[in-house]
């Protein structure tokens, strides 16, 4: 049928924001975005867009992906505080060591690189960092923690999710990781929690 796309769009999305992930909105040129879609850049356009609706296009298609397996680990129930941050941080391991998408976290390297991008691409990233903090919050709530300790460890984890993200774009290793997870989960006046796991890197992103 004439006008008919002859690509996987979805496909050619996840490629998307694996470039992005990678190299960042400031590097990842319209040249590194049709490599590693393999579409030209008509067809880049014609389905996308412009390199920021793109990108804001791929930070949606990330949070589709990674979020439910946040909210799936916090929805409990968790017998403690340690056990709530230890199942959100062990996602984040899982991720990390999955070979088959990039090192560190999208959301991570996009804040990073927040001046260079747009009201809106901005205005997302902080959205999408606030609903997984939003999120620790209310499991944290949940294991008994009272609203201030609450908030205050939703951060203190979330800080930790980045900073795994930014080591492991550094290459320390997955038991280098697992271990400053597991230091961050021990909460004083609380049993240690189950061991974190490193070697998570057979599994794929939708592993839990």
């Amino acid at each position: 049928m004439a006008g008919r796309k002859q690509f996987d769009v979805d496909e050619a999305l996840r490629r998307a924001m694996h470039v992005f992930w990678r190299w960042g909105y400031s590097d990842a040129s319209i040249d590194r975005l049709t490599e590693g879609t393999g579409l030209g850049r008509s067809s880049l356009y014609a389905t996308f867009g412009d390199k920021s609706t793109l990108f804001q296009k791929s930070l949606q298609r990330y949070a589709q992906t990674y979020h439910p397996l946040y909210d799936q680990a916090l929805s409990g129930p968790h017998r403690s505080r340690s056990a709530v941050v230890a199942a959100y941080l062990q996602v984040t391991l899982n991720r990390i060591a999955d070979p088959t998408v990039p090192d560190g976290c999208l959301l991570t390297v996009s804040a990073t690189q927040l001046p260079a991008l747009d009201a809106e691409s901005q205005a997302m990233v902080r959205a999408l960092i606030n609903s997984v903090r939003a999120m620790l919050e209310k499991a944290l709530l949940a294991a008994g923690a009272g609203e201030q300790e609450a908030a205050e460890l939703a951060l203190c984890t979330l800080a930790t999710n980045k900073s795994l993200a930014v080591l492991s774009r550094a290459g320390f290793s997955n038991n280098d990781l697992a271990t400053v997870a597991a230091a961050a989960a021990r909460i004083p006046g609380e049993t240690t929690p189950t061991t974190l796991s490193s070697a998570m890197g057979a599994q794929g992103p939708y592993s839990s």
